[in-house]
């Protein structure tokens, strides 16, 4: 096969161009054209700093400037057309703006490279989406403590092993998962710190001869501070990475509470309805009403991981500094992005709109054995040491449901035979909602302690 002249812009070096099919295996302008907004506003900070240092003229620096704002007028206006032959969003932006102004675009790439440039490009695109991902997590945590605060009485069955353990607040259950996206925005808000430095002026590897002021353009740019080490600069993708990382934990903490959804959905639990905005149904059964909306959150949390552990794959052993390994850091991310920003916000319209069924929450926990340990902690309380205690009521559990009663079922008379200690309150001890309201520990589900927690909450949230 014959090879055609070489017209890159980068093409001083070669003889011939590469085939088409082995052009488009190395191009990225399929992905990287999400970038175009952040390409430009990058290229207006470092010709802005060229003009200002003197290291093109200020009619030329205008020039430029004009240049790139027309485009990301054009860009907005959805006018922008790429080309896969300009490889990617850096010599597409360039390839354009040469065509509008002439060769005085040429200089807007003095001391700088595409190695600084996708950087930049990339730590402005994330630190804008980190700041949409925050404002969703605020919202999903805002309606966690709203519907908890109207259910801090409603009573459910805790569970361990999917079994039935005691009876808890569902406000209490609901605060268990405001505390998870609680960390997870600790942790996105970390994130921050890491994406908020500027790349740019690090160029190829080794910074620059010219008189650059990487302040300044950091400062144009909005960041809190230029990298300080060249080489670290261009190759660091930590932030990325970060990123990838806490999406997979809140796609998990996503995941489980869909499961619990699901869950509660169902015909044997009953203990809420999901609003028909985010349920579909069925092709041939009528009477279905499918929760596919927290079923998708739940699936998507695999694709999340993989991006975590594809590019956790592509940085393995890559040595200092650009290897074109780093062109597999943008896919992944953009995926990623347009996948948790989705779900958080479906998973906040359901809880929103889902009817909670609290009567036959609280009736699920009047025929099952989660008041035993009401019993043993009421023995324990008169003195009796707990693990007597334990294994008279594990006995008297087992006796129960030889004949199909329950232990509020047990009369009094049985219950002093087994222990005199055992007077009429333990009725009263043995309802659920005594159980619940008397657990005050610091943390436990007792009423006046997930009141705590939502009026902290709350504090929380204002400040925020």
């Amino acid at each position: 096969m014959t090879q055609t002249e070489n017209h890159k812009l980068w093409g001083g070096r070669f003889e011939a161009s590469l085939e088409a099919w082995v052009e488009e295996f190395g191009a990225s302008i399929s992905f990287d054209q999400k970038m175009a907004e952040f390409d430009i506003t990058g290229s207006l900070a470092h010709v802005t700093m060229l003009g200002e240092t003197g290291i093109i003229s200020s009619d030329e620096a205008d020039q430029i400037k004009q240049g790139l704002k027309e485009l990301l007028v054009d860009f907005h206006a959805g006018k922008l057309v790429f080309d896969v032959t300009n490889e990617d969003i850096h010599m597409n932006i360039e390839s354009l703006l040469t065509a509008k102004i002439g060769p005085v675009a040429g200089k807007l790439h003095t001391a700088r490279s595409r190695n600084d440039q996708v950087a930049t490009d990339m730590h402005l695109y994330l630190k804008a989406k980190l700041s949409e991902v925050l404002e969703k997590l605020t919202a999903l945590r805002t309606c966690l403590v709203t519907l908890a605060d109207e259910h801090v009485e409603t009573i459910m069955p805790g569970y361990t092993h999917l079994q039935h353990a005691q009876p808890i607040s569902f406000g209490h259950h609901l605060m268990a998962y405001y505390q998870m996206f609680t960390r997870d925005s600790e942790r996105f808000a970390f994130n921050i710190q890491h994406t908020d430095l500027s790349p740019l002026g690090a160029v190829a590897l080794a910074g620059t001869t010219f008189p650059i002021d990487r302040q300044l353009t950091s400062d144009l740019m909005g960041f809190a501070a230029p990298y300080v080490n060249s080489l670290d600069a261009v190759s660091d993708r930590d932030f990325i990475l970060e990123f990838l990382a806490n999406s997979s934990i809140l796609m998990m903490h996503m995941s489980r509470l869909c499961e619990e959804l699901i869950n509660w959905c169902s015909h044997e639990y009953q203990f809420v309805s999901l609003s028909d905005a985010y349920s579909t149904g069925s092709s041939i059964m009528p009477q279905k009403k499918n929760p596919d909306m927290a079923e998708l959150i739940r699936g998507k949390s695999g694709r999340v991981y993989g991006n975590l552990v594809g590019f956790l794959t592509v940085m393995k052993s890559l040595p200092l500094a650009y290897n074109k390994d780093l062109q597999e850091d943008k896919e992944g991310m953009f995926d990623t992005v347009e996948t948790i920003l989705p779900a958080l916000a479906i998973l906040t319209g359901m809880l929103e709109t889902m009817t909670v069924n609290t009567a036959t929450m609280a009736q699920s926990t009047e025929k099952d054995f989660s008041n035993a340990t009401e019993l043993a902690d009421y023995l324990a309380a008169k003195g009796l040491p707990f693990r007597e205690a334990h294994e008279i009521v594990g006995k008297l559990v087992l006796d129960c449901t030889k004949v199909g009663h329950y232990l509020q079922d047990v009369p009094l008379e049985v219950y002093q035979s087994i222990s005199p200690l055992i007077e009429a309150d333990i009725y009263q001890t043995l309802q659920s909602k005594t159980a619940v309201e008397r657990r005050n520990s610091l943390g436990g589900t007792g009423f006046e302690q997930v009141k705590v927690q939502v009026q902290q909450a709350k504090q929380v949230l204002a400040s925020e």
